[in-house]
């Protein structure tokens, strides 16, 4: 499985544990000039965020360590870019990290959901 391909699968397993869990997917991939933003869902009137991370195997670390305050700024920056666009500054949100790891074939190994894990808000 390529680079890329893991990561498409590890999103769509963290769209699937998103539905599974009653959130509802608002956009998948979004694009600005500020960065991507792989999930973006909405759950009891908060819309999130959601940084989909998946790793191999823990080698190289966790796939939550990959969102570092320097990969947080990102996240941040795109979501500012979202609300803005789409006129909601008034709407609570924040940026949640799924972190998935794969097993062989690929299989599920561990998804872990990680709430509000990207905190500060930008001027």
């Amino acid at each position: 499985m390529t680079r890329s391909s893991l990561g498409a699968w590890g999103e769509a397993a963290a769209r699937d544990h998103l539905v599974s869990q009653g959130y509802a997917v608002r956009a998948v991939n979004w694009r600005c000039a500020e960065g991507e933003i792989d999930l973006i869902a909405e759950t009891q009137g908060t819309l999130v965020f959601v940084e989909v991370k998946t790793r191999r195997g823990a080698a190289y670390g966790t796939p939550q360590e990959a969102v570092g305050p320097t990969k947080a700024r990102h996240p941040m920056l795109a979501a500012s870019r979202y609300l803005e666009d789409e006129h909601l500054a008034d709407i609570d949100w924040r940026i949640d990290v799924i972190a998935i790891t794969a097993g062989p074939g690929p299989k599920l190994r561990s998804l872990e959901h990680f709430l509000n894990a990207v905190e500060g808000r930008l001027p």
